[in-house]
């Protein structure tokens, strides 16, 4: 019989914001948020306060907390480059672990990662927000399950927002998020992260054959450490990926476009569908209903992931398999933008 009491889970740094996220609700009916770990303790107090949490619940020391709370499962709201820790913090202890996107800075501390989670037997999952929308499951149906594009020819993804800065991200955020070395990029990182993520699922876990990678810093009196502008080209057999990840949108924006041979598909927003098919006249728009639990919701999927729900298959949005190859693609986009070339992947054996 499957357990079906709360997941016993807790929290590893507080400097992502989008560990607001949880905070919201940290009282839920399918997860016990029993600790959190952050060494600034003026950054705790000040979310103690905010969102009602029980100060007796506040750790200074990531291992002092697992080893008084015992979690089940840890959610890392650290720096990108913090990972690698919670993640050697928890597998010893066979703790499950759910990170941010993406898995790692960089294809050394991804593969230590990997290393340690499969070694220990634990989950190790990335939590991307496009994963929770119903346009991206969508956008695949028709693509792949339908069949009604023809062959994908071509998959450009669009992410970002005006900036980190701009838009109020607060310091403890920022000043991690552009930092080259905790966050490993600027805008690459922070949003190219999401189209390497879908379009590898896309190709069905395949890696691309080429990386081709432009990176800019156009706001250098704001960003001078990091990119804030960064487009990436991937070749596969037969198909063209295009990610453009920017902090220089003037709006928000997380959407997909799929063209096939006989039509396309854009993922516009969370919920809404523009469909145009070659044998029709004119496109069709259309509004979804919210995804499926427990897609949905990070916390929920990874709730049911502990409690051994047949959610993680190799190869889905939030899977190992696929975080390894995201992190293989943005290290091939910063190496061909850092030497003025495109990056063979095929040929790294040799």
């Amino acid at each position: 019989m499957q357990n079906t009491s709360p997941v016993r889970m807790a929290v590893a740094g507080l400097s992502h914001g989008h560990v607001t996220w949880l905070l919201r609700r940290w009282q839920r009916p399918d997860v016990d948020l029993v600790g959190i770990a952050e060494a600034d303790q003026a950054l705790s107090a000040r979310y103690a306060t905010e969102f009602g949490l029980p100060r007796e619940r506040l750790f200074n020391d990531l291992e002092t907390m697992l080893d008084a709370v015992t979690p089940e499962a840890v959610c890392a709201f650290g720096s990108i480059y913090d990972h690698l820790s919670v993640v050697e913090a928890c597998a010893p202890r066979r703790i499950h672990v759910m990170v941010e996107k993406p898995l790692a800075v960089n294809g050394e501390h991804a593969r230590r990662m990997a290393e340690l989670a499969r070694g220990s037997g634990i989950h190790l999952i990335t939590n991307y927000e496009t994963t929770w929308y119903a346009s991206t499951y969508e956008a695949r149906r028709l693509a792949l399950e339908a069949g009604v594009l023809g062959p994908l020819r071509k998959v450009v993804v669009h992410d970002g927002h005006w900036g980190p800065v701009e838009i109020g991200c607060n310091p403890e955020f920022l000043a991690w998020l552009t930092d080259p070395v905790l966050n490993g990029g600027g805008a690459v990182v922070d949003f190219g992260c999401y189209g390497a993520n879908l379009i590898t699922w896309l190709m069905d876990g395949a890696e691309p054959e080429t990386v081709t990678a432009v990176l800019q810093t156009l706001k250098p009196d704001v960003y001078p450490r990091v990119d804030d502008e960064a487009t990436i080209l991937l070749t596969y057999p037969g198909m063209q990926g295009v990610i453009q990840g920017s902090w220089n949108w003037p709006y928000h924006r997380k959407d997909m476009e799929l063209y096939g041979s006989d039509g396309y598909a854009i993922a516009a927003t969370e919920r809404r569908m523009r469909v145009g098919l070659r044998a029709e006249e004119s496109e069709r728009v259309y509004e979804l209903q919210p995804a499926p639990e427990p897609v949905n919701d990070p916390f929920a999927y990874f709730a049911a992931v502990v409690r051994g729900a047949e959610v993680v298959t190799p190869g889905n949005l939030w899977s190992l398999e696929n975080a390894l190859t995201v992190v293989t693609i943005l290290d091939a986009a910063r190496l061909s933008a850092r030497e003025g070339r495109t990056v063979s992947l095929t040929k790294r054996a040799g």
